[in-house]
């Protein structure tokens, strides 16, 4: 008889995960996936190009409903997980339904922040992280209509790229002195503003918003310095926060995130937590890789491999930013005793900063060409001693291999 396993959420984490542990071990557990969104599973990663007009909505779904149903999967999308009864093993939905359960996995992904200003709840003030945020904004989104996007990360600069590609008129706000800081140095986030306004957003750094202008609907907003942004509709980017309410509830060990072992195990040994609602030695990861790699550990270990573990993720970013390719890992900034091997063309608008410590590497950042992206993050993740490339190793595999052989 197979064993009840219950998976709450219904997102990138939770589709990876069945696939997985489908391929592993079919038959062994009857699944049953409870997501709150009322819609099949699908790819935040492309939500930019669906609201820039790039893509069709159909394009992002991740797995087809006939691909659950040949799986024995049982889908509950649009219905909330309310509570779960820890001794009783049981969950329960907003709908009163409710279910048991031998082994629970928790996939219930981030919520955005909204900042603690005034007027942030006020009419046409949006986040940016799921289809609802892109329907709403689309019912917003006319030719010369204006937006201002708060927050100068990877969602807000995807949000005012996918606006201005449509044709609204965005300034991009961003607290900090650069674009992007946690991921790319000062250079190489520059050359991504310029890019940025490029495609026609104003991008403003160094700006606090002090309030959200408006009665009942927003139509501006005041910074810091008393400049004045008028915007039909305000787009809050500025972060996310792991949605571990429910693990809360349920007597979980929870710190930022609900906390795991190197087994994805929670504090209950028949609980476990992947994705962005789970922290891991102290990390809560908001990237797709991390949340693949632990998928796959659960889903091997859950198949029976007890020796599967998850040991943490180098932070890699590798993605396109308004029709630009950016490449980051580890270390992006060079401390006491690291050294920089730069290489920049300008002409052709590509930038290569490499980071080393006692000859290995430990950071790299790319921008505009990012094909030897994937080599450098094996080399950091590897800890190998790198000295025998130095001399050509800003020029990537095909120069600095040869050489080595």
């Amino acid at each position: 008889m197979s064993e009840p396993l219950a998976v709450i959420g219904n997102g990138m984490a939770a589709t990876r995960f069945v696939e997985e542990l489908t391929k592993r071990a079919l038959g062994r557990y009857s699944i049953i996936v409870i997501g709150a969104e009322p819609r099949l599973s699908y790819n935040r990663v492309l939500l930019s190009s669906l609201l820039a007009g790039e893509i069709r909505e159909e394009a992002i779904e991740l797995k087809p409903k006939s691909w659950w149903e040949k799986r024995g999967v049982t889908m509950l999308y649009g219905q909330a997980a309310a509570s779960v009864d820890r001794r009783a093993r049981v969950v329960t939905l907003t709908s009163g339904h409710h279910f048991t359960f031998s082994k629970l996995v928790l996939a219930t992904g981030s919520h955005p922040i909204r900042l603690a200003k005034p007027g942030m709840d006020l009419q046409n003030v949006l986040t940016f992280r799921d289809l609802s945020d892109v329907d709403t904004m689309r019912t917003l989104m006319r030719t010369g209509a204006r937006a201002a996007v708060i927050g100068g990360g990877l969602l807000g600069i995807e949000a005012a790229y996918g606006l201005a590609k449509a044709g609204v008129r965005v300034t991009l706000i961003h607290l900090m002195d650069r674009l992007m800081e946690r991921q790319l140095d000062p250079r190489a986030a520059l050359l991504l503003k310029q890019a940025i306004e490029a495609k026609g957003v104003e991008v403003l750094l160094n700006a606090d918003t002090k309030r959200v202008l408006g009665e009942t609907r927003a139509n501006g907003l005041e910074l810091a310095g008393g400049r004045i942004i008028p915007a039909d509709f305000v787009v809050c980017a500025v972060g996310i926060k792991p949605n571990a309410a429910l693990a809360r509830q349920a007597g979980l060990a929870v710190n930022g995130g609900i906390m795991v072992d190197n087994g994805l195990t929670t504090s209950d040994p028949n609980i476990f937590a992947i994705g962005e609602c789970a922290e891991h030695d102290g990390c809560v990861y908001g990237l797709v890789e991390p949340v693949n790699e632990q998928a796959k550990v659960l889903a091997r270990r859950l198949a029976g491999d007890r020796t599967a573990a998850y040991s943490g993720t180098t932070p890699a970013t590798n993605l396109k930013v308004s029709g630009v390719h950016v490449f980051s890992a580890g270390e992006v900034l060079e401390a006491q005793w690291s050294e920089a091997i730069i290489l920049e063309d300008q002409g052709a608008q590509t930038y290569k900063k490499l980071v080393m410590r006692e000859n290995r590497l430990t950071g790299a950042v790319l921008f505009g060409d990012t094909a030897d992206g994937l080599w450098y993050l094996d080399m950091i993740r590897s800890g190998a001693d790198v000295s025998h490339l130095r001399s050509m190793l800003a020029f990537g595999p095909a120069f600095a291999l040869p050489q080595a052989a």
